[in-house]
């Protein structure tokens, strides 16, 4: 089969594969039907994260089951199923309590799974799942060419921004400030218009993105950055800044715009992979009360819940998608995410 692999800066190559076998008795073989880049994998792209050796890459996909083995008990052969951007059981402690990203028996796309044999990356035509009754959400049948893409969210943008406006306590009435105006940017727009937020300020400098912003529910644009843009975002909320900020790149810049922008009592989520000197301003936090939740986001815990609303096409998180292109044209995608050409590259196998 063909795959992804990245084999260093600004290298990504479509390359022939060994064909995914069942191993290990709960997986199963999953043929692809749309995969597509993260932001998080721009950093392997652009050198900062470095790769020592060609590896197979790609965490967002869907597709249809081809088989399983022969401890699957949900799953079945014919499914369209969602993955999360991680592998998990969904029975051990951490999956139970709502923590499915720090499950026991976690495995990554692309690597050797705990149990000894490999786990695709998701960018490829197919990919062989370790805990396919865990990582596994099967549709109600096969969903419309047209929703593909916003079920395709459901593996890690809108599961991750979902997770920045619960980690921050958006509910009904919050006022809200987005930093970063990527995929993941747009889709904690979107999840804390779908909790009831009031007022909701994204910031971006691009036209594009703040329109889909607005799409998605943002009420207000901020354009500024730095001392500058902390100051604006607390002037349009009485001088003292939002309840909630929502943080969706990791740099150093954007979290010290997120915790200083919220309000004395406020709360920070960030979801934001770390880089580039990301750290926490404790002395400031301590004075002014604001509380800071986050992290590797638990999507599949969430599946189930957005799932119904994507369907029904209340939710369309897929909008994020402006450049959809061949597996075929891997490098195009990440050269047009990476050269912010594109908000998020869709892949079709």
């Amino acid at each position: 089969m063909q795959a992804t692999v990245i084999h260093g800066e600004r290298d990504v190559r479509l390359e022939e594969v060994p064909d995914p076998v069942l191993s290990t008795g709960g997986d199963a073989i999953v043929r692809v039907v749309a995969a597509c880049v993260c932001g998080s994998d721009l950093w392997r792209y652009r050198g900062v994260v470095p790769v020592r050796e060609p590896q197979r890459i790609g965490h967002e996909f869907v597709g249809v089951v081809e088989e399983v083995g022969p401890q699957v008990r949900r799953i079945r052969v014919g499914d369209f199923v969602v993955a999360p951007f991680y592998d998990c059981d969904m029975t051990c402690a951490n999956c139970v309590n709502g923590v499915s990203s720090s499950c026991l028996a976690r495995g990554s796309w692309g690597a050797t799974d705990p149990m000894g044999a490999f786990a695709d990356g998701g960018q490829g035509q197919y990919v062989r799942v370790p805990h396919a009754d865990g990582s596994l959400v099967a549709t109600p049948g096969q969903p419309d060419a047209a929703l593909v893409p916003h079920v395709l969210t459901l593996a890690d943008v809108m599961g991750t921004g979902h997770h920045a406006a619960l980690a921050a306590g958006v509910t009904a009435g919050s006022t809200v400030v987005v930093v970063g105006d990527g995929a993941v940017g747009q889709c904690a727009v979107l999840a804390a218009s779908r909790l009831g937020a009031r007022r909701i300020v994204i910031m971006s400098r691009h036209a594009d993105r703040q329109s889909l912003a607005r799409e998605f529910g943002a009420t207000d644009v901020v354009e500024e950055r730095g001392e500058e843009g902390v100051a604006i975002v607390k002037d349009l909320f009485d001088g003292i800044g939002p309840d909630a900020v929502l943080e969706c790149v990791g740099t150093k810049e954007s979290m010290d715009q997120a915790t200083l922008a919220a309000r004395p009592g406020g709360v920070v989520g960030y979801v934001g992979v770390p880089n580039g000197g990301a750290e926490l301003p404790i002395r400031r936090l301590f004075s002014t009360n604001v509380g800071v939740r986050g992290g590797v986001a638990p999507v599949r815990n969430y599946v189930e819940e957005l799932l119904p609303e994507v369907l029904d096409g209340r939710l369309r998180p897929g909008l994020v998608f402006d450049l959809e292109l061949p597996l075929a044209e891997v490098a195009e995608a990440y050269a047009a995410m990476d050269e912010r050409r594109a908000i998020k590259a869709l892949l079709h196998p």
